[in-house]
């Protein structure tokens, strides 16, 4: 959160629980069942959200925003939802894939003009936050066969887990423009106010969403990325929270060279990685 916070997002909390009509605006009706988890015995069925992505959307429907507000940018940390249906094998054990996780969420309402400028933002403030952390990457550029109906371009970042010998997503940043913000009447600059007006329409803004942390996940590759054989070695961003620069296994003995190895930098960042048509 501070990291963004830092860099001018607005900090939100949104609510989990969101009405069938508005989830339908925001996520695929097709994959309801397969991902989301429903709430009955009130007034109506709701849905809990699996990102907070999905009220972030909602917060402005059927708003007309000023252009020189925009870009907004926000940080969204919720606890989110997942029923992961399909989790299999090494997926179903440990923090790796569950169903709550906390997570927090880079989001923009911003016009057509920025929109892209913005994506591209997104992916640079995630790759920055995971070297902070020490943590190697890459960054995959997700082909069109793999996107949902609402992204138009997606990129995955996917940190090295050393205990399968692969890279596995941590990140997903996605512009999808102009299909959520149709769905919920968000739109910005000038209202139609009559024929002599008819040239300053206002238009559909853009909606740009990446995660930046998902914290289960991200312990996990960092736990693996930073483990030696007398600890764990806690990268410096952490240490005002954890209150310690190493973490014993023993805590009777720890090795004075332990302590001082320096933190893992990414050496294993590479190119954008293309992915299919």
């Amino acid at each position: 959160i501070r990291f963004l916070t830092k860099r001018g997002y607005v900090p939100v909390q949104p609510p989990v629980m969101m009405k069938k009509d508005v989830m339908a605006k925001v996520a695929q009706l097709s994959t309801f069942d397969e991902d989301l988890y429903k709430v009955v015995g009130g007034k109506e069925d709701m849905y809990l959200a699996a990102t907070s992505e999905q009220p972030l959307c909602a917060m402005h429907a059927n708003e007309n925003i000023e252009q020189s507000s925009l870009p907004k940018l926000y940080a969204g940390i919720s606890t989110c939802f997942r029923k992961e249906l399909t989790s299999h094998g090494v997926d179903a054990a440990g923090v790796f894939r569950v169903h709550q996780f906390e997570k927090v969420e880079q989001f923009a309402v911003t016009s057509p003009h920025d929109s892209w400028k913005v994506f591209e933002r997104f992916i640079t403030t995630a790759e920055k936050f995971y070297q902070s952390l020490g943590i190697p990457y890459r960054v995959v550029n997700i082909g069109s066969k793999s996107l949902s109906k609402a992204a138009s371009k997606k990129y995955d970042l996917e940190g090295w887990f050393p205990s399968q010998g692969t890279y596995r997503e941590l990140v997903s940043c996605s512009n999808c423009t102009d299909y959520q913000s149709r769905a919920l009447n968000i739109r910005y600059g000038f209202k139609k106010l009559g024929i002599a007006h008819t040239t300053k329409r206002s238009e559909f803004v853009h909606l740009v969403n990446a995660t930046l942390c998902a914290s289960q996940r991200t312990l996990s590759c960092l736990l693996e990325t930073h483990q030696t054989p007398a600890g764990i070695r806690v990268p410096d961003p952490l240490v005002m929270y954890v209150g310690t620069s190493f973490i014993p296994f023993d805590k009777r003995e720890v090795p004075e060279e332990a302590k001082s190895l320096p933190v893992h930098h990414a050496e294993r960042r590479g190119k954008k990685k293309e992915t299919g048509p």
